[in-house]
């Protein structure tokens, strides 16, 4: 049995500290009373890895940027790497929230959708194609993650159906109808994608009428 030589207590199993002082043990360990969990272990080297690389880019791209002046052709007044160190951060971000227990399909979708498309709209803007970006690419990606949290929901067995009819009005229906107020017209592609939301709203409430209704008892109590 191991035992510390600072706070001279015994500890069973075979653990490397001391779980008061965090000292090195001395002595001989008995057998470990826990198993070693080497997969755990093997991602979490995994995770250090990708984020050591990410900030290599960072601080390579920061230099390139601002030391060596390198510049994109025909964009010579860009700071591009501040571009590419706002994505990997987003990239990160979006890493621990993917793994962040208690969310729910539907949040963590919506919320990667929402990150990535704020994430291009700036990059378009300083790059000169936000208006594409904002009639059809967003439209677009939008639409995608609808059909993904309808398709979610048809699956989910958690009684979790009005997280992704909130996340479908969210991403579609709302920001299409302020486009309308705000700027009069609706691009096709915001159209498709209004209608879209509309329809698997429906559908999620058609298949799913009961799991909405006793989800909603649950929530307010009625």
């Amino acid at each position: 049995m191991k035992k510390c030589p600072y706070c001279k207590v015994e500890v069973g199993g075979n653990p490397e500290k001391c779980p008061l002082c965090q000292s090195k043990l001395m002595g001989e360990g008995d057998r470990a009373y826990f198993p070693v969990q080497d997969t755990m272990k093997f991602r979490s080297f995994l995770y250090k890895l990708q984020l050591f690389i990410v900030w290599v880019v960072i601080i390579a791209c920061l230099g390139l940027d601002f030391l060596v002046h390198l510049r994109l052709p025909g964009l010579p007044e860009l700071h591009w790497s501040l571009l590419v160190a706002m994505w990997l951060v987003a990239f990160e971000f979006l890493i621990m929230r993917q793994f962040k227990p208690g969310m729910g399909s539907a949040r963590k979708v919506t919320m990667m959708v929402l990150i990535i498309l704020a994430m291009l709209s700036v990059t378009a803007y300083f790059l000169g194609f936000l208006q594409i970006t904002l009639d059809l690419i967003v439209p677009v990606v939008i639409t995608g993650a609808v059909i993904a949290n309808f398709v979610l929901a048809m699956v989910d067995k958690n009684g979790n159906a009005m997280a992704y009819l909130l996340s479908g009005l969210l991403c579609g229906v709302i920001p299409s109808i302020v486009l309308f107020i705000v700027k009069d017209r609706m691009p096709v592609a915001w159209m498709v994608c209004m209608i879209v939301s509309l329809v698997l709203f429906a559908g999620v409430i058609i298949f799913k009428g009961r799991l909405v209704a006793g989800e909603l008892q649950r929530r307010f109590n009625v």
